[in-house]
């Protein structure tokens, strides 16, 4: 789990695939990794996402999670395939458990400021906002305020032009998904625009941490 964190703490950003073109999971992931994402999530819900968090697992340079993670059944056959964080759109006591004792990051998803400190009192490292606010950089914000010590991952509605407004407002890190895995694309196999859009995406959030230092 410290690895996991300290990458997480680092990185500040996440590819998060959600798609139901089979032929496609591979080349775009291996494209946004290209791209320089170094932590990468395949939601359960992708054509064979166990089979693709074993294979990018291997490569100890990045760190791969699970998404869409529903029971205690879907955390230990992401946890068998290699992933080391375990993202859910709902807080699920069982799988936050599961997490802590294996050793995992876990990422449940919350919207209001009482689902998010239920999370982390379950244990919960990280807490996704999910579905993305409105206004996302305010609502961090106002979250912030009197839960200073929750680590925010906005996840939905995150995009380019509003993730660094997003990390400013104090989200622990963001994660890309429709913005970056255009659905077109990967229907027409143009992973090159995967690419060229996660190597924008990271270069972005990483020179607005650099300039924060």
């Amino acid at each position: 789990m410290p690895r996991t964190l300290d990458i997480l703490t680092r990185e500040r950003c996440s590819a998060i695939l959600r798609t139901r073109y089979e032929a496609a999971v591979g080349p775009a992931m291996q494209a946004a990794v290209d791209g320089g994402f170094r932590v990468i999530e395949f939601t359960l819900n992708t054509p064979d996402a166990l089979e693709h968090i074993a294979t990018f697992a291997v490569n100890k340079d990045l760190v791969v999670g699970a998404g869409t993670v529903l029971t205690a059944a879907d955390a230990e056959a992401a946890h068998r395939a290699g992933a080391e964080f375990l993202v859910s759109p709902v807080v699920d006591p069982e799988i936050i458990d599961y997490a802590v004792q294996h050793d995992l990051i876990a990422i449940p998803g919350c919207y209001t400021p009482t689902e998010m400190l239920a999370a982390h009192r379950a244990g919960a490292q990280l807490v996704k906002l999910f579905p993305g606010p409105a206004d996302g950089p305010a609502y961090v914000r106002a979250c912030l305020g009197p839960l200073p010590f929750l680590k925010i991952f906005p996840t939905g509605g995150v995009t380019l032009e509003n993730c660094t407004a997003l990390l400013a407002a104090g989200a622990f890190g963001v994660g890309f998904v429709t913005p970056l895995f255009e659905p077109e694309d990967l229907r027409t196999g143009k992973f090159d625009r995967v690419r060229e859009r996660a190597a924008e995406m990271v270069t972005t959030v990483r020179d607005w941490c650099e300039r924060e230092r």
